[in-house]
């Protein structure tokens, strides 16, 4: 029998797989579809939100927070300048408190469906995958992305399309004050991924870049021990000098 190559490549065109453009970081989050963002820890869920917006992808309309009012009074409410300052191009940020999930949840989905809205980012205590799916439904017809944040209890079945476990890491260096604080930074491992399941548990360390206001992923951050530098401590300070230890 003689075959001449690839009768693939003579007789069909394969065409790239619409999800394919969303195969790399962030992996459509803040882009498209809904996405969970869960706490790695109990007081994670302030970092989840800068996280949120730094991720978020450029989209023209404002963006819509809705906050259940227990995880507000847990975890305090959005800071509208720090907000701000974690978006490329700066949109309004409408900020809705809901008592009750089932409220949250009609207020995201109504969000969805309203055209002056380009994106909505929820702190949520839970969602049924029946809710998911819903939400799923109304991100695809309208086009409108959706955030979720969760807290670290989040698990079982979801219909979205990724869920991620974010928590912050110590922040980066501050080249005019050694002891100043730098930029932020996130540590990130995908744990579900419908586009890429085989990608799941991959984990980024996330860097933000104040001059391009955008993520940069940080190869292997540091997750071991460094030394105090000699001018750490007061000069007379009898304390033999320690070990400060960086978590990441």
């Amino acid at each position: 029998m003689r075959t001449f190559g690839d009768f693939r490549q003579n007789i069909f065109r394969l065409k790239p797989s619409a999800s394919e453009a969303h195969m790399a970081f962030p992996f459509g989050l803040g882009g498209c579809g809904v996405h969970e963002v869960c706490e790695t820890k109990h007081g994670d869920l302030p970092a989840l939100l800068g996280f949120s917006l730094a991720t978020k992808a450029n989209r023209n309309g404002a963006v819509l927070h809705v906050q259940q009012s227990v995880l507000g009074l847990e975890h305090g409410e959005v800071l509208q300048a720090g907000a701000v300052g974690l978006q490329a191009q700066p949109k309004p940020m409408l900020s809705v408190q809901t008592r009750k999930l089932t409220e949250a949840l009609w207020t995201i989905e109504e969000g969805i469906k309203s055209a002056a809205v380009g994106s909505v980012i929820a702190e949520i205590e839970d969602c049924d995958f029946t809710a998911s799916r819903r939400l799923v439904l109304a991100c695809g017809r309208y086009g409108v992305p959706e955030v979720l944040l969760m807290p670290y209890s989040r698990e079982g079945a979801t219909a979205a399309t990724a869920r991620w476990r974010v928590r912050p890491n110590l922040s980066a260096e501050n080249e005019f004050d050694q002891r100043g604080l730098g930029s932020s930074r996130w540590q990130a491992v995908l744990e579900r991924a419908r586009q890429a399941p085989h990608l799941a548990g991959r984990r980024f360390d996330l860097d933000w870049n104040d001059e391009t206001l955008s993520l940069t992923v940080v190869p292997g951050l540091a997750s071991h021990q460094i030394e105090a530098g000699k001018d750490t401590l007061p000069l007379h300070s009898k304390r033999p000098t320690e070990k400060l230890k960086r978590y990441g």
